[in-house]
């Protein structure tokens, strides 16, 4: 089981700004060796369709894309306003300077949109039971879910990349964990941008509120049934007018003879 050291930044109160590194390092819970090689991505210049949609998508539509990244809807807000982007280089160097730039109640609110990971179905179950035992821990520690991103790793190595990360991070104090939190977020933040924009999780019709749903077949409408011409009611022939009964002849008085 490897153990995942916290980053090497110091711990900053949650009062102070956080300051920005010169240069990005990478992140220590990054591979060195290269079985553990992260998994190919587009180059950072290279035209994308879906860069190209979300350049041109409404407001609306690009900001509910962006939260689906990152929780924090002033982190979407910003990437959204600076549209349009000519590469995925220049939209991931916008996501980090907005990633950098989160205040404690943007990050609470990022980390608030964020679920425990868990691990595969098929793990055996004292692993599901020590998992859910630590993630009890932490958010109990903490008050919020655990983040880690496991970008560069084989799936087979993320379960106990998982489960030290956790086991380590409960050491921290708040402030230290607040900081190696919001590396983590932007970490998660810029790997599902550029998945996003690369097409990889976005299929056509999976749910990216840019894209247009796949085309279906229009079903032809349905012809009402013939109905029968409607036959013309049977005349009844005329009844022959009625006698009117007899009346007998009424005795009139006859007036004195003259």
């Amino acid at each position: 089981m490897v153990r995942i050291p916290a980053p090497a930044e110091p711990a900053f109160p949650a009062s102070a700004p956080r300051p920005r590194p010169a240069h990005p390092t990478p992140s220590p819970a990054e591979p060195a060796h290269p079985a553990a090689a992260p998994r190919p991505r587009p180059a950072t210049g290279a035209p994308l369709p879906g860069l190209e949609r979300f350049n041109a998508a409404v407001p609306t539509a690009a900001t509910a894309a962006l939260l689906s990244c990152c929780g924090s809807r002033r982190w979407a807000l910003r990437i959204a306003a600076h549209r349009p982007y000519p590469d995925l280089g220049a939209l991931l160097a916008a996501a980090d300077e907005a990633g950098y730039d989160l205040s404690c109640t943007d990050l609470h609110q990022a980390l608030a949109a964020e679920s425990s990971s868990a691990l595969h179905p098929t793990a055996p179950a004292a692993a599901h039971t020590a998992l859910r035992a630590a993630h009890a821990a932490y958010a109990a520690r903490f008050g919020h879910a655990f983040v880690i991103s496991l970008d560069g790793f084989r799936p087979d190595e993320q379960p106990d990349q998982l489960l030290a990360g956790i086991r380590a991070r409960l050491g921290n104090d708040p402030d230290e964990e607040r900081a190696v939190a919001a590396e983590e977020l932007r970490r998660l933040a810029r790997a599902r941008l550029a998945d996003m924009v690369a097409g990889l999780p976005g299929e056509p019709g999976s749910g990216h509120p840019w894209q247009a749903p796949r085309e279906t077949p229009r079903e032809t409408p349905r012809q009402a049934p013939r109905q029968a011409p409607r036959q013309a009611p049977r005349q009844r022939p005329p009844r022959p007018p009625r006698d009117p009964a007899p009346h007998p002849p009424r005795d009139h008085p006859r007036g004195p003879a003259r």
